[in-house]
């Protein structure tokens, strides 16, 4: 998977198209993730106990990874994610932004 946790990443399809965020859990099986402030939905929840109100809870639900692109920290640019095997690390994979060639993590 080329995003991970904590990464700042870009919606580029859906109702949030254009917005920021970031990414505050990844769902790999499911090629999901959820987006700090994106693609908010909103649960009715009863009240449990007596003399408690019921209410609405706002949630970011999870996106699907085609719709979003990774912003490089460097140029602060929406890119592709590219790999490159280090080497004075063994087989040790980093990602790269394809725009300014920098190191992402």
């Amino acid at each position: 998977m080329k995003i991970k946790k904590g990464d700042r990443v870009k919606v580029i399809a859906g109702k949030d198209r254009g917005k920021k965020g970031k990414i505050l859990q990844v769902y790999a099986v499911r090629n999901k993730v959820t987006v700090e402030g994106i693609n908010l939905a909103i649960k009715h929840v009863k009240p449990r106990k007596q003399n408690e109100k019921g209410q609405k809870i706002e949630f970011p639900a999870p996106l699907n990874i085609s719709n979003l692109m990774l912003l490089c920290p460097k140029c602060n640019k929406a890119t592709r994610v590219a790999y490159k095997i280090l080497a004075d690390k063994k087989n040790n994979k980093a990602r790269i932004c394809v725009k300014c060639k920098e190191l992402i993590d």
